[in-house]
């Protein structure tokens, strides 16, 4: 920040570069760098002809184009790629990125201009192409030039993260080599994006302190990745041989400190342990191909990583729990599944691994792996994950994760002790999502808040103080969980310390009993060493559920409970509000003994 004002920024990152020149197009085609492919002639992926993909292309050569997975806007065929779709609003151009602000109530939500540029539709138009045999070669590169010709080098609010500029070059690069014998890829056209691709590479390179050291999350492992497969990609440019060398040994460090050793995910959020599985992928596969392995720690990682999201799935339809910052991430979307439908990515993944699959999909052709055993995979019916705290029942018919952790990372949302409940695949009991990053401050103390989550609330307080943006103070840093099983009964039995705001040492205690196979849940709540104040505890409820659904509250003194049952939101898919029903309990007493039953 403090550099941006004084101009250092804007004097580092220039404006109007030199072009570039490195090779030729016929030098590429004829020492093109390994890759998953050589061109599309090597894919074997099993032609099919999806009706969803056939939408999706129509869509897309007619200006409309899906965000997030799910919200449609017309752009029309000469987008500017710098106007705001939600709000309308116009970023300049000429503005130095530097200079952007990218948290704006006139301006809205910048993802909203930065989705369209990452082209992870291009995925789309490949995939259709690969299945109807067609060639929208033109169309593509018309995209990606239209893209250069608009957004001069560090101009602009397209050049501001450097995670959404690598994401442009991976997904231009997968488009290259689709593309690679096609007669709209032209000498000229070649020449542009290869000089495009080093000025960005220079801008990820210069600016890779800021989320290396600043930020520590899916981005610097986004922006490291791209630094160490920059030379395996583009090895005639000079420059790539030293960042591909740092980029490797920042991309291992940062993986060894963001995944802990349970195989949970640093940002306490299943989207964005997807963001890096995605990452590990393309990272793990490239390094194979190149003969470069990464760090035993890796790998570990990665088959941790892929433990602990298979535990968290329901085989049903794929689906995780919304929990955690979801802002709507798939940057290679290979398949026609579902956006909340995590196995593809996971046994992406798996094969890249040990050429295997779980789930019985096949968007692991993309990577070059032309078969791959089918296993079963073995979850347990209770697993805890201490580090981050994550307690999983896994049952026949139902799912049961509860949260209770303490934070040595940022945290995301004020959601301790929050109780997800799944029957057959379906989400009963659920958590709100996160709907967006920029938009007025009641909406982001409900999503972001404990008022979103089935957890309790003292005197309408969250578990910690909120900050501006994206901070949480007074981080909940004692907390404890225990899961057993015991006579055919699970106990789990929680306690963390918050609520500092209004006073020392004040804990909640949740015990939570089910017996085996039975659609039962007993849930005791105890508020210690804060008295006289009013409790609110949240239950959230698919309204599709709800006749299905019976929730009885009772205080410690046996006192039944009267709900206000309200109707309030849920977000699945970013920028999405859907309806919700929300059942508050509230009491002065200091304990909350709740039954929620469910019939089937």
């Amino acid at each position: 920040m403090i550099k941006s004002k004084l101009g250092i920024i804007k004097k580092q990152f220039s404006v109007n570069p030199d072009f570039k020149y490195f090779t030729s197009l016929d030098n590429w085609k004829e020492q093109t760098p390994l890759f998953f492919f050589a061109d599309r002639s090597e894919i074997m992926l099993p032609k099919v002809k999806p009706l969803r993909l056939k939408q999706a292309y129509d869509e897309i050569l007619n200006g409309t184009f899906t965000f997030f997975s799910q919200l449609k806007f017309e752009l029309g065929k000469d987008y500017d790629w710098i106007t705001n779709p939600e709000t309308g609003y116009q970023y300049d151009i000429s503005q130095h990125f530097s200079q952007v602000q990218d948290l704006s109530g006139e301006a809205g939500d910048i993802k909203y201009v930065w989705e369209k540029a990452r082209f992870s539709f291009l995925y789309d138009i490949i995939r259709y192409d690969y299945h109807f045999e067609k060639d929208n070669a033109e169309f593509v590169f018309g995209q990606i030039e239209s893209f250069i010709d608009k957004n001069p080098i560090n101009q602009g609010p397209n050049y501001k993260c450097s995670q959404e500029i690598s994401l442009r070059i991976l997904n231009w690069t997968f488009a290259l080599y689709f593309y690679k014998n096609s007669s709209s890829l032209t000498k000229q056209r070649f020449e542009k994006i290869m000089n495009s691709i080093y000025w960005q590479l220079d801008h990820v390179y210069k600016n890779i302190n800021f989320s290396r050291i600043a930020v520590r999350n899916n981005h610097a492992l986004t922006e490291t990745l791209m630094l160490y497969v920059s030379n395996k990609l583009f090895p005639f440019i000079p420059e790539t041989q030293k960042w591909s060398k740092e980029g490797k040994k920042w991309f291992e460090e940062e993986i060894s400190y963001q995944i802990y050793e349970d195989g949970t995910y640093l940002q306490y959020s299943m989207n964005y342990h997807r963001v890096v599985v995605q990452l590990l992928t393309w990272g793990i596969r490239l390094s194979e191909i190149h003969k470069d392995a990464f760090n035993d720690l890796v790998k570990d990682k990665a088959i941790k990583s892929l433990h602990f999201l298979d535990t968290c799935l329901n085989t049903e339809n794929g689906f995780l729990p919304n929990y955690g910052s979801n802002d709507g991430a798939l940057f290679f979307k290979l398949t026609e599944a579902d956006y909340r439908d995590y196995r593809p990515q996971l046994d992406d993944l798996r094969a890249v691994l040990n050429n295997e699959v779980a789930y019985e999909t096949e968007s692991y052709y993309w990577y070059g792996i032309n078969s791959a055993e089918n296993v079963s995979l073995k979850i347990k019916e209770i697993e805890s994950f201490d580090t981050a705290g994550y307690y999983l029942i896994n049952e026949e018919k139902s799912k049961t994760m509860i949260r209770c952790g303490a934070y040595k990372d940022r945290p995301a949302q004020s959601d301790n002790l929050h109780l997800d409940i799944w029957v057959k695949g379906i989400n009963y009991v659920w958590d709100t999502g996160t709907y967006k990053y920029n938009t007025t401050s009641e909406l982001t103390g409900y999503f972001m808040g404990v008022e979103g989550h089935n957890t309790i609330s003292v005197a309408n307080k969250d578990q910690m103080l909120k900050g501006s943006r994206f901070i949480w103070h007074n981080w909940i840093n004692r907390a404890k969980g225990i899961l057993k099983k015991s006579s055919g009964k699970f106990i789990f039995k929680g306690e963390i310390t918050g609520f500092k705001e209004l006073g020392k040492d004040i804990r909640h205690q949740r015990v939570i009993s089910k017996n085996k196979d039975k659609l039962e849940w007993t849930i005791n709540d105890s508020i210690n060493n804060i008295d006289n104040v009013s409790l609110y505890q949240y239950w959230h409820v698919n309204p599709a559920c709800q006749d299905k659904i019976n929730i009885i509250a009772k205080s410690d003194g046996g006192l039944v409970l009267e709900p206000l049952i309200e109707e309030k939101w849920v977000s699945h898919y970013y920028g999405i509000k859907e309806k919700s029903i929300r059942f508050t309990f509230e009491t002065k007493a200091s304990k909350i003994n709740t039954v929620i039953h469910i019939s089937e």
